[in-house]
């Protein structure tokens, strides 16, 4: 018999999708490990987990952060349900360890199965610690955090392992060649997996000034649901060569065939970005943690990609963009400070705390 896993969390890719990394290692190393996913109906982990080939088991939760007056009372009061519905889901999987990816479905399964003594393990994407980690933080047994700057976070129970990426970034890279003419650049916009409502009105306001840019731009967007209609026409209206679609996936290939990205910067983002080895203008979305800006600062610093922090984020876009299309050997020269960033690594290593907690 192998090993049961359950990871635990999802809601958006940043959280999921490097648990699917960690999920595809550990049945790379033995087949006979069974790895099962618990999520909500609502997160991306009802779509992507069955695609990656995992089970998953949905609990009922909700997200507290941000929330206030009934709205906060009312998933206050769900928080028993998590519980019992964490509870039988453990009983059912019987796990020999639980990872929790982050997301507020993670809560409640790993708190759980601390309580019952089932060994736990977390992962921390970002530089800012989340909610969900920060309340889990005293009763975990390992915390793998993605920057060094967040160890002291965490105490002994922190170790460094870089955020883990789906195997398909790494594969696919000698598979796709990008087109070498001069004379156009390929810029692929995303929002994250929820797409991002500010950002889509920027390239929204910024797409009749991108039209006049040479060399010619071919666009490929992520918008999300919300603005896919609104997004498509004013390219359209523009004149600009733009594919426009809710949701990009394998977005390892979509990141692998442009020559620049426009992104936010979740640290999943920012650590797929670095595993292309792409350049990249980051937008952060703005918090009261500011968590994203941290996280662009990781390819800033190196001069792997530019960030706008506020302002006109349209006319920035523009003034990027110019610049950047214009000249190849800069875009070549921030992939490769990107590239420098990967930790193509950090699944295993996870991994390989994730089998000394078991056996210990």
């Amino acid at each position: 018999m192998g090993l049961r896993i359950v990871i635990a969390g999802g809601g958006t890719g940043g959280h999921l999708y490097p648990g699917i990394a960690v999920a595809q290692e550990l049945t790379r190393r033995s087949p006979k490990t069974r790895v099962t996913f618990a999520g909500t109906t609502k997160g991306i982990e009802s779509r992507a987990v069955p695609e990656a080939g995992f089970e998953l088991d949905f609990i009922r939760s909700a997200g507290l952060k941000g929330k206030s007056g009934r709205e906060l009372a009312r998933n206050l009061a769900m928080l028993p349900v998590s519980a019992c519905d964490a509870w039988r889901l453990l009983s059912r999987r019987v796990p020999h360890l639980v990872i929790g990816v982050g997301g507020y479905s993670s809560g409640p399964v790993v708190a759980i199965a601390a309580l019952r003594g089932i060994p736990t393990l977390v992962l921390e994407q970002n530089v800012i610690p989340g909610l969900t980690n920060r309340l889990l933080r005293p009763f975990v047994r390992a915390v793998a955090v993605a920057f060094a700057s967040t160890l002291s976070d965490f105490g002994s129970k922190g170790f460094m392992s870089g955020n883990p990426v789906r195997k398909e970034f790494f594969e696919m890279g000698s598979q796709i060649v990008q087109d070498a003419d001069s004379e156009t650049c390929h810029i692929l916009v995303i929002g994250g997996s929820q797409g991002a409502h500010a950002l889509n009105l920027a390239l929204r306001q910024a797409a009749p000034a991108l039209a006049q840019i040479k060399p010619r731009l071919i666009v490929t967007h992520q918008t999300g649901e919300r603005d896919l209609v609104e997004v498509r026409e004013s390219y359209r209206q523009a004149g600009l060569n733009a594919q426009v679609e809710t949701f990009l996936e394998p977005m390892a290939k979509a990141m692998l065939a442009s020559d620049l990205v426009i992104c936010r910067a979740g640290a999943t983002t920012v650590t797929e970005l670095a595993a292309v080895g792409r350049p990249s203008v980051l937008v952060p979305l703005r918090t009261a943690d500011e968590h994203q800006s941290k996280n662009a600062d990781a390819l800033v610093t190196v001069g792997a990609a530019k960030m706008i922090a506020g302002g006109d984020v349209a006319a920035a876009l523009v003034s990027h963009v110019k610049t950047l299309a214009a000249n190849r050997k800069q875009r070549s020269e921030m992939g490769a400070a990107a590239r420098q960033l990967a930790r193509p690594d950090a699944a295993a290593r996870i991994v390989d705390r994730v089998l000394e907690l078991v056996h210990s």
